[in-house]
């Protein structure tokens, strides 16, 4: 690999200083580069120097089995979901240099309002809000890759994602009724969830008023997202109760377990509601406001697989497996139990003109809000605690965030396009939870656990995109950002702890630059490069640790991660289709990664909190293939690979972790479509999705990747046929996991599933 890094670097330093030196020597008849133009919102037409990657909904619609907006993103490149099962609210992205524990490193956008959850950098509360947005009312998905556009704030260093929804321009009306089923089957789980889903909109113009109203219901049942397992003793004893059903088994240490049962069997219903209006204020100013309403109400239970002598299912207890005594905790499977419920609302408003002149602007306000977010669980032990008794209710309301941009571009004519803008967001954590006497319909009592915190960032930035001759373009930025932590708070009953955190300010600057070349028709070469700061979330800062009877806080003056990226890109227009092949290296300094350390000074004693560790280095090839026609006609193909060598080169509070593997990055991955299409009315697809495996660990100690908690490597086929039945109705079949692939990403993933769908379009 050191040589194909010193070619990348070699060939980066060639271009720029052949630009340098004779920006002349482009053959003036050769066209000029087309820069690429992102469609969402709150992008005033700006150039974006990023690499990116499209899927409209019409190839979705033909070609993907979508049921919630992510499946989109399924076979774009380097691109997973951690999508567990359908209508899983907890589904990060991983991009080339990030896992799926890392959702502050990419950003998520629909129509401009800020779908990422940068509250956190975790895939449970920091996920994004994909529920926000219905998959008939996409337009397009555009993903750039890198932090090489200085209008995105640092948490672009992975990638940006922009869901571009549609607008009629006549009257339209469309109605959808999908229903899926997994047959699972997993140690003594073995079971079909079923999910179905319905949903409906219209919308109109009228002059220079245009509207879209859409509604979605989603009823899932997934598959176990857990399962209840304790460490088998050391040595053999008699004592406890003779239990049968347990499954002798081993960790991903390699640790041998016993496995009692399963949880996080999720019953799911979900709704939501977009309002969008429009109104062109003149023939170059167009005014909008988007509304986005989301509900959830989440059930979720366990199943026990032991049983005693008389048949009777065992939730807890001292219990003797095969001749091992285990004590079974009240919370082992009652941890499992809860009910969760769920209303958030999003609102964005935009004014932006579009002459396609000198000038042009946008003005964009978004507001996000946790109206209601309330869980229960129950703390007795099962099944006493089916019907009711003490438990905890955990409440987030008042989290949210607001954001606020105005960017202009100003085409100058003379081979400048200058774009330039200024930005501001705060992000709150609001989080609550109570004792309670009855977890199910029970007032909330003492107040046991409190954690408060905002961030607040107000950026300017510009960019100068400038044609130098036919043959070659540089893009040149800068981002200046101003970042505030404040109001920290970590409260606990008991332990006891009452910790005002202190306040953290920095301003920070990401230089930004980009070469472009194309030397004939059909090549294309970039070289680019640019600077990150990814600020530190609230739940980052403001951890809280028990040590025994203890609760301690971490010291919470973490430093922003800063990332150094490259990026040498070759593509080449090749009859009916294209290649690409990418060379990236991010080079990154204090990674906020979760690792094991002393918590209090002069301590043996090792705890697991965020931290900043020195160095991390990633690098890797991607090779991209689009192709139409490929064998015969009608045949389509759509195809990526990815090679990525991350590893950590310095952490000083971990040694263990040198040159360990980076936590959730695998080696190789890759994903590829084709879809054949005999007329005009069939479309049928076979899909492919890969990944080796990879470590959940720092020290890269797991070294069992088929279990629970895992982080395995997967084949996957998915396959779909869409009919179109006429100008108005449409049907699709589709099966994903196909080959009926069991594997895990900590979690159970999805087996074999069936999904069949009518759709109607006027």
């Amino acid at each position: 690999m050191s040589a194909l890094w010193r070619l990348r670097r070699g060939a980066t330093i060639s271009i720029i200083a052949a630009l340098a030196a004779n920006p002349a020597l482009a053959d003036n008849t050769r066209r000029k580069i087309e820069t690429v133009v992102v469609t969402a919102e709150q992008t005033p037409a700006a150039t974006v120097p990023s690499k990116t990657e499209s899927v409209t909904a019409a190839e979705a619609a033909e070609r993907i089995n979508v049921v919630n907006t992510e499946d989109i993103l399924k076979y774009l490149p380097n691109i997973l979901v951690r999508k567990r099962h359908i209508g899983d609210t907890q589904d990060p992205i991983t991009t080339r240099t990030s896992g799926v524990g890392a959702s502050a490193r990419s950003l998520i956008y629909s129509d401009g309002i800020l779908l990422s959850a940068l509250i956190g950098n975790n895939n449970t509360s920091a996920s994004p809000r994909w529920g926000m947005v219905a998959p008939e009312d996409v337009s397009r998905i555009d993903v750039m890759y890198g932090p090489f556009a200085a209008q995105y704030p640092g948490n672009s260093v992975g990638a940006v994602i922009e869901i571009a929804t549609r607008m009629p321009e006549a009257f339209e009306m469309r109605a959808k009724a999908q229903s899926a089923f997994q047959a699972f089957d997993q140690y003594s789980t073995s079971d079909t969830y079923s999910t179905y889903q319905m949903s409906a909109g219209l919308g109109d113009r009228l002059g220079a008023f245009a509207f879209r109203l859409s509604a979605n219901h989603l009823d899932t049942n997934g598959q176990p997202l857990s399962y209840v397992t304790l460490a088998r003793p050391a040595s053999a004893s008699p004592a406890g109760t003779p239990v049968t059903g347990a499954f002798a088994d081993v960790n991903r240490t390699g640790a041998p377990i016993a496995v009692l049962g399963a949880g996080g069997l999720e019953h799911q219903v979900q709704d939501n509601v977009t309002l969008k209006l429009a109104y062109d204020v003149s023939d170059t100013v167009i005014a909008s406001y988007t509304l986005g309403i989301f509900n959830q109400v989440d059930n979720a239970t366990v199943q026990s697989y032991l049983r005693d002598a008389a048949g009777n299912t065992v939730y807890t207890g001292p219990v003797n497996i095969g001749g091992y005594s285990y004590s079974i905790g009240p919370s082992s499977f009652s941890n499992g139990v809860s009910r969760y419920g769920q209303t958030q609302m999003a609102h964005a408003l935009s004014v932006k003109s579009d002459t396609g002149g000198a000038w042009d602007w946008a003005v964009t306000t978004t507001l996000f809000d946790f109206v209601r977010d309330l869980q229960r669980v129950p703390t007795a032990a099962l099944p006493g605690a089916f019907a009711g008794g003490a438990g905890a209710i955990t409440k987030m309301d008042g989290t949210g965030w607001y954001t606020a941009d105005a960017k202009a571009i100003w085409r100058a004519g003379d081979g400048h396009t200058l774009s330039f803008g200024a930005h501001y967001d705060r992000y709150e954590l609001a989080l609550q939870k109570f004792n309670t006497t009855d977890w199910l319909n029970g007032t909330p009592g003492a107040l046991a656990v409190e954690s408060r915190g905002k961030t607040a960032t107000a950026a300017v930035w510009v960019q100068d995109a400038w044609q130098l001759a036919p043959a070659w373009k540089a893009t040149l930025g800068g981002r200046f950002e101003n970042w505030r932590a404040f109001d920290g708070l970590n409260y606990s009953l008991n332990p006891a702890l009452n910790a005002v955190q202190p306040k953290l300010s920095g301003s920070y600057f990401s230089p930004k630059a980009s070469v472009a070349w194309q030397p004939n028709a059909p090549w294309s070469l970039t070289a680019s490069y640019g600077r990150a700061y990814r600020m530190p979330t609230v739940t980052e800062l403001y951890q809280a640790i028990t040590t025994g009877s203890v609760l301690s806080v971490p010291n919470p003056n973490l430093n922003p991660e800063r990332a150094d990226s490259y990026e040498l890109s070759a593509e080449r227009a090749v009859p009916e289709g294209r290649v690409r092949i990418s060379l990236f290296e991010e080079n990154l300094a204090d990674a906020l990664i979760s690792q094991s350390a002393p918590l209090l000074s002069g301590s043996a004693t090792l705890f697991n909190f965020v931290q900043n560790i020195d160095r991390v280095r990633t690098r890797g090839i991607e090779a991209v293939l689009d192709q139409n026609n490929v064998v015969f006609d009608g045949l389509e193909l759509s195809a990526s690979v990815t090679f990525v060598d991350s590893h950590i080169t310095r952490d000083t509070a971990l040694a263990a972790a040198v040159g360990k593997y980076t936590p959730q990055l695998p080696k190789w991955r890759a994903s590829a479509i084709a879809t054949y299409r005999p007329d005009d009315a069939w479309a049928l697809s076979l899909a492919a999705r890969y990944s080796d495996r990879s470590f959940g660990t720092i020290d890269n100690s797991d070294v069992v990747s088929h279990t629970y908690q895992g982080f395995e490597g997967y084949f996957v086929l998915d396959a779909r046929a869409h009919y179109d039945i006429d100008t108005h109705w449409s049907a699709s079949v589709g099966v994903d996991n196909l080959n009926n692939r069991k594997y895990f990403i900590f979690h159970p993933f999805p087996q074999r599933t069936f999904l069949v769908e009518l759709k109607y379009a006027q």
